[in-house]
């Protein structure tokens, strides 16, 4: 098997030092716009359970265009194996689900609970969702594709935001978290496969 770009370890800690790391700038911009980035996490069951059942849609679809033969679908998944796959392939699975829960997590918080809400304070509910959802793509954008796909992703994770009626942010992230989780399952899988393919 090729040895990683990175070090397992250092690449590991250093993601999830830069995840934690947007909490603390949630709170700073939170602070700046007087929102509090925790006030909607309400920890109930119905929230849970719409996390969960709202999870399976996204896992379907990422499992439908892995099976597609594009060539912009090919090239977002090269940059997953050459820098999630190859960095995360000696992991235990209790890595990548930490890595995940702490993406999921931290990312939520920012963009659902600080930015979407700033936004729709200024400017209404559906601007703040389409601007948010707007930065959140540009930042995950690797390729344009790609940017499009992670904006439609969160505009997905803001209507949950607001799913039956009552705004929880717990909901979006365990949505997040969890699809996180079953994406790097599925590449350090499909990274282990191509190896052995390559020996």
């Amino acid at each position: 098997m090729n040895e990683p770009s990175v070090d397992s370890d250092k690449f590991f800690k250093t993601a999830c030092y830069f995840e934690s790391a947007l909490i603390i700038v949630a709170i700073f911009l939170g602070w700046i716009a007087e929102i509090n980035p925790f006030e909607w996490i309400l920890f109930n069951e119905t929230a849970v359970i719409n996390g969960i059942i709202g999870t399976l849609p996204l896992c379907l679809i990422y499992l439908a265009l892995n099976q597609l033969n594009s060539e912009s679908l090919e090239k977002i998944r090269q940059v997953l194996y050459d820098t999630l796959g190859s960095n995360l392939a000696s992991r235990h699975w209790t890595d990548l689900f930490i890595l995940a829960a702490i993406a999921g997590i931290a990312e939520e918080i920012l963009f659902r609970g600080v930015i979407q809400p700033w936004l729709e304070n200024s400017w209404g509910l559906l601007a703040g969702l389409l601007i948010s959802s707007f930065i959140f793509g540009l930042i995950h954008a690797v390729t344009f594709l790609y940017f499009i796909m992670a904006s439609a992703v969160s505009i997905y994770l803001g209507l949950y935001l607001d799913y039956d009626g009552s705004r929880n942010l717990l909901t979006p992230i365990i949505i997040h978290g969890l699809y996180d989780f079953f994406a790097f399952v599925v590449i350090v899988r499909a990274y282990r496969l191509q190896q052995q393919k390559a020996e």
